[in-house]
């Protein structure tokens, strides 16, 4: 295993290179300098990010700063504002939301690059010692959720969800409300859970943030653990508890096999394959969001988005360190947004 990921790479000081094309009146800007590319961000994301920043380094250049902030968190940061106290990159395991979109325009941050970098699954998985779960997005629903289909949650083993579990006590080690995987896992999974219910089909057309809230709201009496932005933290605790399940990225799953073994959602195990052609019902996209305000005034900012680029792809470095491919027309389409830094069009953010 590899040292901890959500450690970020060792800032170096700035140094004087202005930040005056970042400047004006607008956005929060903030006076300064940096000659080095900041990226925040997912967690997931962070050891493909890393990957690339030590690419960087190698090749001459000054090594970026990355951090495991969480997509959402890393989101605000990147909002804030536009000049050398803000981050150029937003690592993120989802798609920006409408509202975050909006909050960046509010701050001045009105030119946005987004660039899809790679796919990732939300892997469910269970210690070498566990006992062989196979689960279900409903399963899920029922065991996390705080009023599952409206009620409050009483069940204490998984056999109270589905009598076919074992009655081993649910516990749960999964991201923090600020991660992208959080967002993704009640988008992917607790959601579709939910609405095999039909009246919680039913409420969402009738009152959508209730749905909302009674489909996605998870429970805070302990059989869910919130354990940050250290997704080796969670590999740590389940290989050490057979009776314990971990959420996160797929490419922890894969790096520690020797260790774990992933449990299988609807009959589908989290591999590279299903992840690929998204069988597997939490496969999901990655992306890097780029601050275009930025390219000129920070050094090295181009290079980093160019690694990508050239790193991305079925022989690129970035598939050894657990991501999964995207597809080549997605690949196509990316390399092209990362050589001309088109803008987003944020027409159907949600």
């Amino acid at each position: 295993m590899r040292a901890i990921r959500n450690l970020s790479i060792v800032a170096v000081p700035a140094l004087a290179i202005a930040l005056s094309a970042c400047g004006g009146s607008g956005g929060g800007s903030q006076a300064g300098s940096r000659d080095f590319v900041r990226a925040v961000g997912s967690s997931t994301v962070y050891p493909f990010a890393t990957a690339i920043a030590e690419q960087v380094g190698k090749a001459g250049g000054k090594s970026p700063v990355i951090e495991s902030t969480g997509t959402g968190a890393g989101m605000k940061l990147f909002c804030a504002g536009v000049g050398a106290g803000h981050p150029d990159i937003e690592d993120a395991s989802r798609r920006i939301k409408k509202s975050e979109f909006e909050e960046c325009k509010k701050n001045g941050v009105t030119e946005i690059v987004e660039i899809q970098v790679g796919l990732d699954g939300i892997a469910f998985a269970e210690g070498k010692g566990g006992p062989g779960m196979a689960l279900t997005p409903t399963d899920i629903y029922k065991a996390l959720a705080a009023n599952p289909f409206g009620k409050p949650n009483t069940a204490k083993v998984w056999k109270d969800v589905n009598p076919a579990l074992p009655a081993i006590p649910i516990l749960v080690y999964g991201p923090p409300s600020t991660s992208g995987t959080r967002d993704a896992l009640q988008e992917l999974i607790l959601t579709k859970g939910c609405d095999t219910d039909e009246a919680m089909k039913a409420l969402k057309a009738s009152n959508e943030d209730q749905h909302k809230k009674v489909c996605t709201e998870i429970r805070d009496d302990g059989a869910y653990v919130d354990s940050g932005e250290n997704d080796n933290l969670i590999v740590q605790k389940i290989s050490q508890n057979p009776k314990a399940i971990g959420i996160f990225g797929y490419s922890f799953l894969e790096e520690n096999m020797d260790k774990l073994k992933g449990i299988t959602m609807s009959g589908i195990e989290p591999t590279y394959a299903t992840i690929s052609d998204f069988s597997y019902p939490g496969a999901r996209p990655l992306f890097i969001y780029v601050k275009k305000a930025h390219l000129n005034a920070i050094k090295g900012l181009s290079d980093y988005v160019a690694e990508w680029a050239k790193s991305w792809g079925p022989d690129g470095y970035l598939k050894a360190k657990g991501m999964v491919i995207a597809p080549e027309d997605v690949r196509t389409k990316s390399a092209d947004i990362a050589a001309k830094m088109t803008v987003m069009d944020p027409a159907g953010l949600k």
